[in-house]
């Protein structure tokens, strides 16, 4: 007599919520590049998740959010360029009490881009954007992003290429700061020789 596989269980809707919301956030944060964008976001894709989680087939969960949150993102952008009306950023969130934050704003924050790197972010076209968050920052392979976006390998190392040499332009000052910085840094006297 052979045991045969469990059948998968469908974790319950505040498992999933409490279990993911904070990723799901983050992505959305570094996709949308703006709090209220984020949030609504992640509002969509755990709207989504609810709708289709009698399809998903066992696999990665997180795999699955990824592609949802990434599409949805995908999709926003693409009739965003259609209507051609550009969101207002809200920036707010620097400014909010620690306090007053929720899980998800506290998870982001512990992992919160430098401001200048989430400006050349936004600045990217959104599959440029989406292909080098998933990769650089989420930390998927290659081939787990071609199937999120449900698109060929060669595009995938295409867009990332081409992503990672546009944000290497955008932050192009910085390296130009930071040897700046160091050449100041050399030429000031040591404060223990001005002492003696």
């Amino acid at each position: 007599m052979s045991a045969q596989p469990p059948e998968w269980q469908a974790p319950s809707w505040e498992e999933i919520v409490r279990e993911h919301s904070g990723r799901v956030y983050r992505l959305a944060y570094r996709l949308t590049g703006n709090r209220h964008d984020a949030e609504d976001l992640t509002q969509e894709t755990f709207v989504r998740v609810f709708r289709s989680l009698h399809t998903y087939s066992p696999g990665t969960f997180e795999g699955w959010l990824h592609r949802i949150t990434t599409n949805l993102f995908l999709d926003q952008a693409r009739r965003r360029q259609r209507v051609r009306i550009e969101p207002i950023g809200d920036d707010t969130e620097r400014w909010t009490s620690p306090d007053r934050l929720s899980t998800p704003e506290r998870a982001f924050e512990a992992g919160n881009l430098d401001h200048d790197v989430q400006r050349a972010l936004d600045d990217l076209p959104p599959e440029y954007r989406a292909a080098v968050v998933l990769c650089d920052i989420e930390g998927l392979s290659y081939e787990e992003i071609a199937v999120t976006l449900g698109i060929k390998l060669g595009t995938v190392r295409s867009r990332i290429h081409r992503a990672r040499a546009r944000l290497r332009v955008a932050l192009e000052h910085r390296r130009a700061e930071v040897a700046g910085h160091a050449d100041v840094t050399a030429a000031q006297p040591d404060p223990a020789e001005v002492v003696r």
